[in-house]
């Protein structure tokens, strides 16, 4: 007998090696797919990012190049499944309870206010956070619509909140974060509204569940045209999203929210986003919140 060779290798080193480099017609394949699919723009410049983010993805399928990758992705009766991981992957999330604060001094000050004092008894706010990511946002503006209502009998609301990544809404229905997420939580509504983890050196909180209960999240592909919440909205919440899309996406991604959003009611964006140079039935307010047209 032959002693084993000491250049042989376990299957498990050879599936935890990194994939050869992406060619740039794997990576032509892939950017395009994922645009068409996402509405993402994977420039060239972020090639080397979009390898290192579908390594995990060769690992998992036990595969070790991009070529086996993409036959699995368009040529395969796997190849639907994968797509989902695939954008959990590829996905950008970075979000914080009350991100860009005067957005919900806004709604508190201006909007919340004209709806109460034009609502049928029977009526309810509805607010959409599209591209809701794990969950920050949605939670926040529970926070807030709670803290209105406990001030302004009769007021009712409903939050719903989607994202295209799976993976983000998991965490986003635990609703479990680092304190350091909690940062620009106020005391008070910390201690009202979140939960401490019993292991303080974990520095967790929890969303309490009657605010976890408030916000109903699925998952939802805003390049989707037939698929889109089933009411129309009072307000909103669509930041930090556009960013990712070219202006053609953005436009009919806009479209499409004008389409959800009652007439006189608002859309707010990201600080680096705007709706100019789009033919919209929006006119804008303040910076990044515009209004319907009646």
């Amino acid at each position: 007998m032959h002693p084993p060779s000491t250049n042989s290798m376990s299957e498990s080193q050879i599936y935890n090696e990194p994939a050869k480099s992406m060619s740039v017609r794997e990576y032509e394949q892939l950017s395009e797919f994922i645009k068409d699919r996402c509405g993402i723009k994977i420039p060239p410049a972020k090639k080397t990012m979009l390898e290192s983010r579908l390594q995990k993805r060769l690992r998992a399928l036990k595969i070790s190049s991009f070529l086996e990758y993409c036959d699995i992705l368009f040529h395969s009766p796997g190849g639907a499944g994968e797509i989902i991981h695939m954008i959990d992957a590829v996905t950008t999330n970075k979000t914080d309870f009350f991100r860009e604060p005067v957005h919900f001094s806004f709604l508190t000050d201006t909007v919340l206010p004209a709806f109460l004092g034009d609502q049928c008894p029977e009526k309810t706010f509805a607010v959409w956070s599209a591209g809701c990511s794990t969950g920050e946002e949605p939670y926040t503006l529970a926070i807030v619509l709670s803290e209105f209502a406990a001030r302004s009998p009769g007021f009712r609301f409903a939050v719903t909140a989607t994202d295209i990544s799976t993976k983000v809404l998991d965490k986003a229905l635990l609703g479990i974060y680092d304190r350091n997420q909690a940062a620009m939580i106020h005391p008070s509504l910390m201690q009202k509204y979140f939960m401490r983890s019993r292991d303080r050196d974990k520095g967790l909180v929890r969303v309490a569940p009657e605010v976890r209960s408030l916000v109903r999240f699925q998952r939802l592909n805003l390049m989707d045209e037939n698929v889109m919440p089933p009411e129309t909205m009072d307000a909103i919440f669509c930041r930090n999203v556009l960013i990712y899309f070219d202006r053609e996406t953005q436009r009919r991604i806009l479209s499409r929210l004008c389409r959800t959003l009652k007439a006189g009611c608002y859309l707010f964006l990201g600080h680096s986003e705007t709706v100019h140079g789009f033919e919209l039935p929006l006119v804008r307010i303040a910076s990044t919140i515009y209004r319907k047209a009646a």
